[in-house]
């Protein structure tokens, strides 16, 4: 039991260095806090003395001691009171608090739990067991404030990822906008048709890419590029395969060359792929491959010339609405080399429509993981017969929307309709 001649004949203490270094002492018994404050001031801790709850209230707010030790029965504020109080306050650090009381029956020390109370001391208070019950706190107060500190590094950390993610997703926006503006038309009207284009990428970016350029005299060409993956290295490799694809630069385009006479004129474009398949195998340091549909249409006469490398058949709906796929499949670019490239081709006749789609369309898995396949298309191209030009590639993807029950595809979707309706001639 703690005396007040505990205190007289110590020498000074030490400063307690735990976790626990200030408490307060809250009693309307003078002498009680007293006897309390020298056993901890011998003990090294600081200590502050209130003797009613409004005053300790006050004190708790200026101070903020890490230990309350509060009487439970006091004039006016009582120590459960005290307690339910100082836990209202959700943005001070939190303190151990411990209630001193004569009550020992189960229901009174729940109640005094209940308020908020970590622990309770029955008077006279053991000296022994009231060092124990603190080292107890600080264990506990320990923990708390290391969990605390822990919450306050992961918060900061997921601000900062989320500054980070912000930043990526603004970068990927603009590189979006900048991977959209790689087709500069996605409608050109010829005297023979015309040309409607349609990219929609999975995600921000992807690998898939459509084209066309002017190849020489009454020539139209045409090239659907999937590069494998997804993400910003897929996108940064169709973005360097239109380089050699351009219409703007057609002295830099290998599909195009100029003959005797210096007009421009399409290369066979089974020789172009396979150039370019020694060129991503011999210049280009990355681990990526795309399919390939490259060719060029004769405005003129509806022939149209192609080398497909592993991009999905090019499908032509007739006149009648009959459906054709043409193509021989191929092998995809950049994957091995001293591969050989086949040209194959096709007439179109007035009325008829070609349609070169991504697998992100023909792969297109529905709700219950079945694809969409040729068939499927086929059924697709046939409900929209009367629709064509760009309201068709939009009607394309709402019924790609139906089929898969989400507007958001697993893969990239590109395609290229060329509807053929050369002009009568004079």
């Amino acid at each position: 039991m703690l005396t007040p001649a505990q205190c007289s004949s110590d020498p000074i203490p030490a400063l307690h260095e735990g976790a626990i270094r200030h408490v307060l002492v809250v009693d309307d018994s003078r002498l009680q806090r007293k006897i309390l404050t020298a056993s901890l001031t011998r003990w090294g801790f600081q200590v502050t003395e209130a003797a009613s709850g409004d005053e300790a209230l006050d004190k708790i707010c200026a101070l903020r001691p890490d230990l309350v030790l509060s009487d439970w029965v006091m004039p006016g504020m009582s120590g459960p009171e005290l307690c339910r109080r100082v836990r209202a306050d959700a943005e001070a650090p939190y303190c151990y608090f411990i209630l001193l009381t004569t009550k020992s029956e189960k229901a009174e020390v729940a109640h005094g739990l209940d308020s908020g109370a970590d622990d309770f001391l029955t008077k006279p208070v053991d000296s022994n067991e009231l060092r124990a019950r603190i080292t107890a706190g600080e264990r506990l107060l320990e923990l708390q404030r290391n969990m605390a500190m822990s919450n306050r590094a992961l918060s900061e950390t997921l601000d900062e990822l989320q500054r980070l993610h912000d930043h990526i997703d603004k970068d990927l926006q603009e590189a979006k906008r900048l991977q959209q503006s790689l087709i500069r038309e996605r409608f050109r009207q010829f005297d023979a048709g015309n040309l409607s284009l349609m990219l929609r990428s999975s995600g921000h970016v992807g690998g898939d890419l459509v084209g066309f350029f002017d190849a020489g005299a009454d020539h139209l060409g045409l090239f659907a590029i999937d590069v494998s993956g997804h993400g910003i290295s897929s996108a940064l490799m169709t973005a360097r395969l239109a380089g050699y694809l351009s219409s703007a630069a057609p002295d830099q385009n290998v599909a195009l060359e100029r003959d005797a006479r210096g007009a421009l004129r399409p290369r066979a474009p089974d020789l172009v792929v396979a150039e370019m398949n020694d060129l991503v195998l011999d210049e280009m340091e990355t681990e990526h491959y795309f399919t390939l549909l490259l060719g060029h249409v004769a405005l003129g006469t509806g022939r149209v010339t192609l080398c497909q490398a592993g991009h999905p058949h090019p499908a032509v709906q007739r006149r009648d609405g009959r459906i054709d796929h043409f193509g021989p499949g191929g092998f995809p670019v950049g994957l091995l080399s001293g591969v050989q490239f086949e040209a194959f081709e096709f007439d179109l006749t007035p009325g008829d429509r070609m349609l070169i789609l991504s697998d992100g369309v023909t792969e297109c898995p529905g709700p219950d993981g079945a694809l969409l396949e040729e068939e499927g298309l086929t059924d697709l191209m046939n409900s929209l017969r009367e629709v064509s030009g760009p309201p068709f590639l939009e009607a394309l993807i709402w019924k790609l929307t139906e089929f898969n029950g989400s507007d958001d595809f697993p893969d990239d979707v590109s395609a290229i309709l060329f509807e053929y309706a050369p002009q009568p001639k004079a």
